[in-house]
Parts: structure tokens; sequence; C-alpha cells
């Protein structure tokens, strides 16, 4: 009876539960089912699913670059159902029902994550991953920062933008962040705050999240940190000792950023590393020892860096290798003996760095090789057996090097799949052997110029890729092969002497790639070139030979045709509609540019430059700003006011309307052209005042408008923000003045912040677009054109000669340490030459002429040692011409004439070399090399550079003559190899060359009329 009063209670209990059990959200279950989702998350998810359209481009990436394609998890979400817990990416607590995972990765979501979204009603969710959709450039809400329980977290590559918000920190429990995006920043507090307070992550993926900052010191905090990738992220500075402290690192990725100085030797305590990735950044000095601790190295690329000295032997400990890439530093030495005992290693690349010597002739160990990258270095010697017997190795690149000797046999049934032996120095013929293997696509032999003999096109069954430029081998096909070559795509004979179209390719059926170019095709292209590769072809280079004809263009998929430098004559032929780059320049062709080019609506480079070509520009080649890159029309014919209407979005990176006969004002849509780096609208017929509101253009580097009918003052009013990252400005032969009589805005020089900088970044050059344009830009010094290609990084030119300044160079223009040209030439200048101007110390032109200065000839000239254009002639100086200038051994140009100079001209060096016109209209100068003896009384000038050892006149006549001899080659290239040569008597001067900073050889100096018949020969 005891037991009764506690069953009275115990039913008593149950019946409360099961009444209070109905009138919840929750549904009732069995004891062997699990619970359903509660009724306001299954809610908050539907509001979830209709604030978004379903787009499959949302999620491109994944059906593009993903082995997990993309579909829309959203559609299993139906109302009509109970349990959300059933639906596609949800995952429930299986006790409380409660929606802890969402999954939508890959889900083509479209639209917008607002801050009331009720995606943060999901207060219990632990697992959230949105990656891989579209949020249409939607802010990181703060309202993430409420789901306090989520362990992790998956924004990558969801197209969010903005900051990211501090309230991040507040998710102390998480484990995995991915925020991976190219849109997204930290801002260096906020990344302070957020690595102090999650420090129980242990991954963490920030690729492309802009940073651009050091890492900061709770950096220490992240201990259980195994997975840190910041690649992208714009990390500046040293790397930081503080990683010493992440002892359970695992993988350590910081591609791609901006870090500098050596690696430091405390990363060698990171011993649990399994992956070290360093790749692109400017990492110096040599390897630290200490790397040797690294044992559990799988993996480790330094490419890409500033690295030196030899490849240090501590990598052979490191010997559970797999990957080793030491790719584009500056190692030099022989090649490493040591790698044979890294017995996992799958892939190898040391290339484009400094080894020399030859490979070793017998090597043994790397049976599980697979790529091995060897290119663009100075091995020399012939190739080692060894090569082509490894039974693993399916990549084999040892192009451009110094290789030499006959290309081995290859080992029977080898797997290897791609070769390129490309740019060496090897002989003999073809390799038969290559037919024995049967897994060979690729092939390149290209610049081997000795290599000859006949190669069997029949042997090549399974090749998809054959280059064979450059060489004296001759290709056949023998009379009873109908299908050689069925899965050749891609085809390249360039300089081969072919004379007729080869008949041998109408058996290449699938070619998605031609080259053909710098042979020597006469005539018209063949019918059958059309009609076999209407619907394949995508790539065409018949550039550089004797075409005098084209009548159609029928190839469907063609997305790039290069008919550069030949003769085709007639209208400009109609490109097909997918055509991406159009490149016809330097040819005969006339009339108008057909409106039928409007179809061609995926333009990105479209070249038409010297040609014949006349009338109006259409008007759609502004509507393609979207997509177009680059518009060269450069020496036409074309007239008219300017048509062209730039909207935004806009891409357009170079505009050349250089040469024309355009006339009115610049159309001010240019400003949409945000991308814009060249703008050249030289030698036309323009007339407006100068573009001070091109200033707003962040990317503007080359701004050329010479030769117009420009005028007015420039402006003195712009921001220290215009122009920010202008290098090259010629606004010569215009009708510029001073806003006040005699006063030529400083202001105007101090916005261009890009010539104050001396440190120069050739990682930072190119262009970034999908197929290499060279840009080009003249100015004219002293009669003779300088050609300045593809060197928008490296050179800076000021050019406002021929106008009508008036007043004193400004101060401000010493503080242009950078600039290289330099022409204030053929305007009313005045007063003496400021002493500012020895600060610039890159300073290769110097062209001051024709103006109306005074006072003496600076000596400080002399101290600008890189000068190769000098020219004050033309106005009031005196005195005598100081010695000083004797230390310029680059001058190729002086012109003192046509000033009231006296005295002896000095001797020695470049001096010696001048001819009577530099010196002209000087009364009272005497000496070599005019006819005017010097009298005893006259001042003797001497220079100290000249008191050495008396066989210097040797050397000197030597260097000259040399550099005579060189010119019929151009005047850069005597002058290089004449100072090699005079280096070898001139032990200072070699040492005064190897401390240049920067290749002083970036100009070619040429006659305009010399350099357009060559263009035709």
């Amino acid at each position: 009876m005891g037991g009764l009063p506690w069953l009275f209670l115990f039913l008593l209990c149950f019946s409360q539960y099961q009444l209070a059990l109905s009138s919840s959200s929750l549904p009732s279950f069995s004891s062997s089912a699990r619970p359903l989702c509660r009724r306001d998350q299954r809610s908050a998810l539907l509001q979830f699913k209709h604030m978004f359209t379903l787009n499959r481009s949302a999620s491109w990436h994944c059906d593009n670059y993903s082995a997990i394609p993309s579909y829309p998890k959203t559609l299993s979400w139906n109302e009509n159902a109970t349990d959300c817990c059933d639906w596609d990416g949800v995952t429930c607590d299986g006790m409380t029902g409660h929606v802890i995972g969402l999954d939508l990765s890959c889900s083509r979501l479209y639209g917008e994550i607002h801050p009331n979204s009720s995606l943060f009603q999901l207060s219990h969710l632990q697992r959230l991953n949105l990656a891989h959709n579209d949020f249409d450039y939607s802010p990181v809400s703060q309202a993430f920062g409420n789901l306090a329980s989520l362990t992790h977290l998956n924004l990558s590559y969801s197209a969010f933008s903005g900051s990211i918000p501090s309230e991040i920190s507040y998710l102390s429990k998480l484990i995995s962040l991915d925020l991976s995006s190219s849109q997204l920043r930290f801002e260096p507090l906020r990344f302070q705050i957020v690595l102090k307070n999650l420090s129980r992550l242990q991954e963490l993926v920030l690729f492309k999240v802009d940073i651009s900052s050091g890492l900061p010191d709770s950096l220490t905090n992240l201990s259980s940190l195994t997975h840190l990738d910041l690649s992208s992220t714009g990390l500046l500075g040293n790397i930081p000792d503080a990683f010493v402290f992440l002892k359970s690192l695992n993988d350590l990725i910081l591609i791609h950023c901006k870090l500098r100085g050596p690696i430091p030797p405390s990363m060698g305590n990171l011993t649990h590393l399994r992956i070290l990735n360093l790749k692109n950044n400017f990492l110096d000095g040599e390897v630290p020892s200490t790397l040797a601790n690294l044992k559990q190295l799988t993996k480790l690329d330094l490419s890409s860096n500033l690295l030196e000295g030899r490849i240090p032997v501590v990598f052979a400990g490191l010997t559970m290798l797999e990957s080793l890439d030491l790719g584009h530093n500056h190692f030099i030495g022989g090649f490493p003996l040591w790698v044979a005992n890294l017995k996992p290693l799958i892939y190898l690349a040391i290339n484009r760095n400094q080894l020399t010597g030859p490979m070793p002739f017998n090597i043994s160990g790397l049976q599980n090789l697979a790529t091995l990258s060897l290119s663009d270095n100075s091995l020399s010697g012939v190739m080692p057996p060894w090569l082509f017997t490894l039974p693993s190795l399916l990549y084999l690149d040892l192009s451009s090097n110094h290789l030499t000797g006959k290309i081995p046999e290859f080992q029977h049934d080898l797997p290897l799949n791609s070769i390129d032996l490309s740019d060496n120095k090897l002989h003999g013929s073809f390799p038969n052997s290559i037919s024995t293997l049967v897994n060979l696509t690729w092939l390149s032999l290209a610049s081997n110029d000795h290599l000859s003999g006949v190669v069997d096109l029949q042997i090549l069954k399974n090749f998809e890729y054959l280059s064979l430029s450059n060489t004296n081998l001759l290709v056949i096909k023998r009379s009873n092969a109908n299908n050689t070559l069925p899965n050749l795509k891609r085809f390249y004979m360039s300089s081969c002497n072919i004379e007729v179209f080869p008949d041998f390719l109408r058996t290449f059926k699938k070619l998605e790639a031609l080259d053909l170019s710098a042979n020597k095709i006469q005539g018209e292209i063949p019918n059958w070139v059309g009609f076999i590769w209407k619907t394949s072809l995508r790539y065409l280079n018949l550039s550089h030979n004797l075409l005098i004809d084209i009548k159609q263009l029928p190839w469907e998929r063609l997305e790039t045709l290069d008919l550069r430098f030949n003769f085709l004559r007639g209208p400009l032929p109609i490109p097909p509609r997918l055509i991406r780059h159009f490149f016809i320049s330097y040819n005969s062709l006339s009339g108008e540019i057909p409106l039928s080019i409007c179809n061609a609506s995926s333009l990105e480079i479209l070249d038409l430059a010297h040609n014949n070509l006349s009338g109006r520009v259409p008007q759609c080649l502004g509507n393609f700003s979207s997509v177009l890159l680059v518009l060269n029309l450069r020496s036409n014919e074309f007239k008219g006011t300017l048509p062209l209407t730039f909207a935004k979005p806009n891409k357009l990176r170079s505009l050349d309307l250089n040469e024309n006969q355009f006339e009115g004002p610049l159309p001010r849509s240019l400003a949409n052209c945000t991308s814009l780096k060249v703008l050249n609208v030289g030698n036309n017929m323009i007339n407006d005042t100068f573009p001070d509101w091109l200033g707003t253009l962040p990317e503007l580097q080359v701004l050329i408008v010479r030769s117009n009918q420009f005028h007015g003052p420039i402006s003195s009013l712009m921001s220290e923000f215009s122009f920010p990252r202008l290098q090259i400005i010629d606004l010569s032969s215009n009708k510029f003045s001073d806003r006040l009589p005699g006063h030529l805005p400083g202001r105007f020089f101090e916005c261009f912040l890009s010539m104050k900088n001396v440190v120069y970044d050739r990682k930072l050059m190119g262009n970034g677009m999908g197929i290499y344009y060279h840009e080009s830009h003249q100015v004219t010094m002293n009669g003779l054109d300088i050609e300045l290609r593809g060197v928008l990084n490296i050179f800076t030119t000021i050019d406002f000669s021929s106008n009508n300044f008036s007043g004193e160079i400004p101060q401000v223009v010493g503080d242009l340490y950078s600039l290289k040209v330099l022409n204030f030439s053929h305007n009313s200048l005045s007063g003496h030459v400021l002493t500012s101007l020895g600060n610039l110390l890159n300073l290769g032109v110097l062209d001051i002429s024709s103006n109306q200065f005074t006072g003496r000839i600076p000596t400080f000239l002399g101290d600008m040692t890189t000068l190769e254009v000098l020219d004050i002639s033309s106005n009031k100086f005196r005195g005598s011409i100081p010695y000083q200038l004797t230390s310029l051994t680059f001058l190729e140009v002086l012109n003192l004439s046509s000033n009231s100079l006296h005295g002896p001209i000095p001797q020695g060096y470049q001096f010696n070399t001048f001819e009577n016109s530099s010196y002209v209209g000087n009364s009272g100068l005497c000496g070599i090399p005019l006819s005017i003896e010097c009298r005893d009384n006259d001042t003797k000038v001497q220079s100290p550079m000249l008191q050495q050892e008396e066989d210097d006149s040797y050397f000197d006549g030597l260097f000259w003559k040399i550099v005579v001899i060189g010119y019929g080659c151009g005047m850069t290239l005597g002058l290089i190899i004449g100072s090699l040569i005079f280096s070898i008597g001139r032990p200072r001067f070699f040492a005064k060359i190897a401390e240049r900073e920067i290749p002083r050889k970036v100009i070619r100096l040429r006659r305009t009329i010399a350099d357009t018949a060559a263009r035709r020969n």
C-alpha cells in the first residue's frame, strides 16, 4: 500500500505533461521517433526561401570548377510538408527538433540578406554554410553575431561586400570560419578583436578578404588553430614571429600577399606543419636552415619570391615532401643532387631561377616523380638519359635553357603526356621513339633552330598540342593516311619559312588553335581553311606574312584573330560574332568601319591601327565598353567629332586614337571609364580646354593629347587626389598657357604621386588582359622619336613642350624622383634652372631648349648620371661648359647650341663623340670638335675622372667604335655592347652600371622615316 501514493503522483504528472505537450508548438512524438522541427523555425526557413530567386549563374563556380555541381536545394522545401527536418540542407537536433545545421552551398540563391532576415531567428544554429551563392553584394549583417551557438560559419564566394562587422567576434564557439571573397574587407581594429575573441578557432580562411595591414598581436590567441589561409588579403610587412605560438598549425597558406623581408628562423618551430605555402610575395634573402625541423611537411611552396643563394641542402631532410616548388626566385648553383633523397616526391619545380651547369648524368630515387619543371634557367650540356626513364613522369618542362645535343630516345611505354623542350640549342633529328609514348598528347620543340629532319605525322596519333615553331623540321603526311592526328587541337608552326598553306592541315578536323605567323604565305587564304574548321577554330594567327586578300571570316566560334603586318587591301573584313580579340593593324585596308561590326558584341580588343580606314567611328564601339578592354584606331584617316559614348559599367583600359583627323571636344563620358589606364588622342584636331575632369580616373597612367588644338590654362584647382597614378603626361604642341602670366602652377605637379615613387615593382607590370597586348607611346626629343613599349610601370614622362608656358619651373618638379623624361622645350620659361632638378637622379631625358633660361649651366647636371639626352639649346646660358658633364657616361644626345657659352669644350668619354652641331651658335667656345683652337691663356678644363692610366684612350676609342658598329642594330644595342667591353678596362665604370636600379634601356631611339620604312619591310 505504501507505493500507491507514488503511483498516483506519477500518473498525475504524466497527465499534466501530455496536456502541456498538446498546447505547445512541438508536435507529439512516440519514444521511437525523432521530434519534428519546431513550427517557428519551419516558418523562418520558408520566409528565408522566399527572399531569393533561383538563378543557375549564382552558383557558376560550382558548375565550372567544383566536383559538386550546383542544384536548387530549397526546391524541396515544401510548404505542405510538416517536418522541415527532412528538407534538403536542413539538419535538426534529434532530441529537441531545433534546426542546428543549414547547408545551402551551391544552391543557386540570388538576392540580398537583410539585417531583419528570418535566418537570424534560427538561434540554435551550430553549422551554417551559404557558400557559392549570389547575395547581390549585400553587407555581412551584424545580426550574424546573434547566432551565438555557431561552431562552423562559411560565407565564401557568395557576393557579400563591405566591411566585416565586429559582431562576428561574438561567435566565441566558432571552430571554423570561412569568409573568402573578393569584395569583403577587415578593418585592422576589428580584425584584431576577432582574432582575440575567437580563441577556439581551428580553421580560419580569409582568401581575398582585404586586410591590407600586418597581422595583429592577437594572432597568438589562436593556439588551437590547425589551418590558416590568408591568401590574397594584402597582408603587409614581415612574417611575424607570432606564428611560433601556433603550435598546432598544420597548414599555413599565405599566397599572393605583400609580405617582405626574410623568412624568419622561428618558422622552423612549427613542427606540425604539413603544408607551408608562401607563394607570390616579396620575401628575400636565403632560406633559413631551421626549416629542416619541419619533418612533417608534405607540401612546400616558396615560388614567386625574391629568395636567393644556393638551394639549401636542408630540404634533403624533409623526407615526407610530395611537392616542392621553388620557381620564380633567384636561386643559383646547379641542379640539386639531394632531391634523390625525397622518395615520395611527386612534384618538383625550380623553374625561372639562375641554375647553371650541366644536369647530373645519373640520378635515381625519383620513382614517384610526376612533374619536373626546370624551365627558364641557364642549364647547359646534353639532356641526361635518366630524364626519359622516370617511371611515373607525366610532365617534363626543360624549356628556355641552354641545353645542347640530340634529344635522347625515350624508354618504351613511359606514361609521359606532356614534354616542353622549346627555346634551347638542341640539334639533330626528331626522335621516332616518341611514337612509343602512347599517352603523349602535348609536345613543344619550338625555338630549337638546329633541329632538322622529317616529322611523320602518322606516328603522332594521340597528339592534342604540337609546336614546331622556329625549327627546321619538315612535316610530312604519308599519302595513305586520311585521318592523321584526329585529336589535334593546337598546332604551331611560326617562323618555319612556309610559303603556302600546308596541305596536311586538311586532316586536322578538330583544330582549335593555329599559328602560322612570321612565314612567307602569299596571296589569299584558301577556301578549305574556312570550310574544315568552321565550327572548331577559336584562335588563328597569320600575322607577319604576305597575305593580300581575305574575302571572308567564316569561323563561327573564332575568339582571337591576328592578321597584323600583312598587305591586306580593300574593306575591313567583318569578324565573327563571338570574336574577342581582333588584330588587323599594319595593313592597307581602306573604307569605313561597317556597322555590321556591331554584331561582335563580345569584343575585348580591337586593333585597327596603321591602315587607311576613314569615315566616322560607329557609335556601338562605345556601347561595347562593358566588355571592351582595348580600342586602337591610331594612324588612320578617321574624322569628325568623337562620337563614342562610354556608359557604365565600363571595363575600357586603353583607348588610342592617335594620328587621325578627329575634331571637336573630348567626350565627357570618358569619365565613366574608371578602369582606363591609357588615353592617347594625340595628333588630331581636337579643340578643347585641359581635361582636368579626367583626374577622377583612379587607374589612368598615360595621358597624351599632343599636337591638337587644346588651349587655355591647365587647372591649378585640382585636388591632391587628382591623377593618382599618372606616369606619362604629354601636352606638347598645343596652345596651353598659364592661368596667371609667368606662373606655371606648381599645384598641378603635386598631384603626380606615382612620379614620386622610386620603388619599381616588376611583379606589378602587365595589364591583366586575357591576351598580351603591348602599349606604346612616343615622345620627341631633338628631332628623334623615342618609342616606349610596355613600360608603363617603370617609365615616367612629362612633356609640356611647344606651348605658351612662362615663368620659372616650379620647385615641386624636383620632387618627382622617378621621372625619366622631362621636356619643357619651346616655351617662354625663364630664370635659372632650379637646383631642385638635381634630385631627379633617374632622369634619362632633359630638354629645356628654346626658352629664356639664364645664368650658368648648373654643375649638378653632372650628378644626373642616367641622362641619355640633354638639350639646353637656344637659351641664354653663359659661362663655360662645366667639366662635371663628362661624368654623364650614358649620354647619347647633347645639344648646347645657340647660347652664350665660352671657353674650351671638355674632353673625354662621350664628349669625344659629339660633333660640331652640339656647340654651334656659341662664338666663344673653342677646342675639339670645333675648328677654333683654344689660346694658351684659355682656362684648361680637365676632369679628375680623366686622370687614369695611359691606356684609357685606347678603351675610349674601342668603346665608341663598337657603339658605331652596334648602331646598325640600333643605338641601344650598340651602347650595351660597347658598355660591356668598355667595362673590361674600366672597373669603376662597370661598378656604376651594376649599381643601377632599373634597366636603362627601356627606350628605343629611332627616326620616324626610318621606322616607317622598317614596318613595311
